[in-house]
């Protein structure tokens, strides 16, 4: 078996914190419509709007922004005003300048793997607000290369592991969702390392390939370093 070289890291609910503000800012829009419809219709047309509109607003807060002002005026039959409008609009701003959080653990597995393997932050959504939240995350410069993509799909990885380590099957990749960080990775023949988060947006939901050779679940990041010892 070829030896290990690269690691790559999703970073959202996988270093730090994300989720979280997505569903605080859900669960304030639900009680804004509430007059309309009730929570659960609001989520699910929520969601159908968000899974319609990605491929052209792409992953992240401002497409989330846009999708949650689509869904008010679909749900209120286009009644809905400039004051809610403007309220979303606020949620939006501030989810986009909240404090980045680190999650348990994570310094402390990216320092001590730093220097050992070539790692790589492998995330998607917008550009501006993944650049702010590597940042203020004081993790940067423990990062061989930064890959910011639109999406992760096999061919994401497939460029990122061979314009960064030694080509896929000498890398793995670390994150907490199984669809798009786990199972494109195992494809196209890297390992693929699970560590759920509490919350999970239900699109990126998937069945975990437990029988897959490559596949690997820790609780957390701090479980990493000891898996890495026992793969060789």
């Amino acid at each position: 078996m070829a030896r290990l070289t690269a690691i790559g890291f999703d970073a959202d609910d996988t270093l730090w914190e994300n989720e979280t503000r997505f569903r605080l800012t859900e669960e304030r829009f639900r009680a804004m419509l509430a007059p309309h419809a009730d929570a659960d219709t609001v989520s699910r047309r929520l969601l159908e709007t968000e899974r319609r509109n990605l491929a052209t607003y792409g992953f992240g807060v401002k497409g989330f922004t846009l999708s949650l002002i689509e869904t008010a005026i679909e749900v209120t039959n286009g009644r809905v005003g400039s004051t809610e409008i403007g309220a979303i609009l606020a949620e939006g701003r501030a989810m986009l300048e909240h404090p980045v959080e680190l999650l348990p653990g994570a310094r402390e597995a990216v320092e001590r793997l730093s220097g050992r393997y070539r790692l790589i932050l492998v995330t998607k959504g917008d550009l501006f607000d993944q650049e702010r939240k590597l940042a203020a995350s004081g993790l940067g410069d423990l990062f061989d290369a930064v890959e910011i993509v639109s999406d992760k799909t096999e061919g994401t990885y497939a460029r990122v592991f061979a314009r960064h380590a030694d080509g896929p099957e000498r890398a793995m990749m670390v994150g907490n969702s199984l669809r798009s960080d786990v199972l494109p990775a195992l494809a196209v023949g890297a390992w693929g390392v699970h560590v759920p988060h509490d919350l999970t947006w239900e699109y990126e939901r998937a069945e975990a390939p437990t029988d897959h050779p490559r596949f690997r679940a820790i609780a957390s990041l701090e479980d990493l370093e000891p898996l890495l010892a026992e793969i060789g």
